[in-house]
């Protein structure tokens, strides 16, 4: 069987220095530790072509001054070239000090230093494309209210500065990409890393009818636990929230229930992908429903394991047996305390990322990257 992204070797990517313009990675602070991956992919596979290339990475920084205004530096030219500019809006371990006292930085500090960096590169780049993987404001994603549209109005900002494409990570509604229909916006998918680490991390699964079943955590996921139904060729289930409208707590109607609708989960090892892990009450609660049904193992994935509220209730679960796992990416700020836990599985998405890059620098299609159905059935082949 070919493979799926035969048209994107690994070898020839940079084969004969046939780029469009000169790759420049400039990495804010808050996502140093994946960009440094990123750059070592690239410097692979140029080397691997017979390029002299130390790092891709261009030398950048947002110091702040003593009141806390900030400024965008970066240290060489980059005049011409093809700038990705990686920045995590979700990195609260990141500080500054302001009248002399430590401050964490939020979203929006993040996204402005992202908008400094691009002013210093003062308009010479040839291109530039924004990789954030978490969007800016994406859970502020419509109006129900007199409320504000912060990641569509986001966007229109930096249409406005220049960028050319955004590449995010499974947004929380990719249709916010309407408020900016002239830009290149790409919102993706790893599902095939995420069924990889699944398989590693439990290689005694049984992915069949009768043995694995996967379960939307309510109708906002749907589409994406409907993927990986179709590829796994197995039952899906779903929860809705049936919520109080009476009343707003933090901002959002409070949960009064989670339903369950769907095929008996009796004796199957249960599958739930859901975009974001922010309490993780949502997602307890279901898989406490779960084990009422009679559910075997219970395996939770979020692209953003964020956990908000730290992860004790999550220990609980595990020594309860009401949990076997949790799957999340390095797309965005892991807690030390988090890694170190025995039922967190961490989902590596740097060589995709580096791919997306090299496919956009060299001008090919990327349509293989982002539909990986025939690495997946490979994946399951192998088993």
């Amino acid at each position: 069987m070919s493979h799926p992204m035969a048209n994107f070797d690994e070898k020839e990517i940079f084969f004969d220095e046939s780029y469009v313009a000169k790759l420049g990675l400039i990495v804010t602070e808050s996502a140093q530790e994946l960009g440094k991956k990123i750059n070592k992919h690239l410097i692979r596979w140029a080397t691997d072509a017979g390029m002299d290339y130390d790092s891709f990475i261009v030398e950048s920084e947002c110091p702040r001054f003593s009141s806390g205004d900030g400024k965008g530096i970066i240290k060489s030219t980059v005049r011409g070239d093809d700038l990705f500019f990686l920045v995590d809006t979700g990195n609260y371990s990141c500080t500054y000090k302001m009248f002399g006292v430590q401050n964490h930085m939020s979203p929006d500090d993040h996204f402005q230093d992202l908008k400094r960096l691009i002013q210093a590169a003062s308009g010479k780049a040839h291109r530039i494309t924004v990789i954030m993987p978490i969007l800016y404001g994406s859970r502020q994603h419509r109006r129900s209210y007199r409320e504000s549209l912060d990641c569509a109005f986001a966007l229109q900002e930096l249409q406005n500065m220049g960028v050319s494409n955004v590449i995010t990570f499974d947004a929380h509604d990719p249709r916010v990409q309407n408020a900016v229909p002239l830009m290149g916006f790409d919102n993706v998918i790893p599902s095939y890393q995420v069924l990889k680490t699944l398989l590693r991390s439990a290689s005694d699964l049984q992915i069949d009818r009768g043995h694995f079943m996967v379960v939307s955590p309510d109708e906002g996921a749907m589409q994406r636990n409907m993927y990986y139904a179709s590829v796994l060729g197995v039952d899906l289930g779903m929860f809705y929230k049936r919520r109080d409208y009476s009343r707003i707590i933090n901002g959002r109607n409070p949960i009064v229930a989670h339903e369950y609708l769907g095929d008996s989960v009796e004796g199957k090892d249960i599958f739930i992908a859901d975009d974001i892990i922010s309490s993780g009450e949502s997602m307890l609660d279901i898989a406490y429903e779960l084990k009422k049904r009679k559910a075997r193992r219970i395996f939770a994935y979020s692209t953003y394991a964020i956990f908000t509220n730290g992860v004790d209730a999550f220990d609980k679960a595990y020594r309860d047996g009401i949990i076997s796992g949790v799957l999340g990416t390095n797309l965005t700020y892991r807690t030390d305390a988090l890694r170190q836990r025995e039922w967190f599985y961490e989902v590596d998405v740097s060589k995709y990322i580096a791919y997306f890059i090299a496919a956009i620098n060299q001008e090919m299609s990327i349509s293989k990257i982002l539909d990986p159905l025939e690495k997946i059935k490979d994946l399951l082949a192998r088993r």
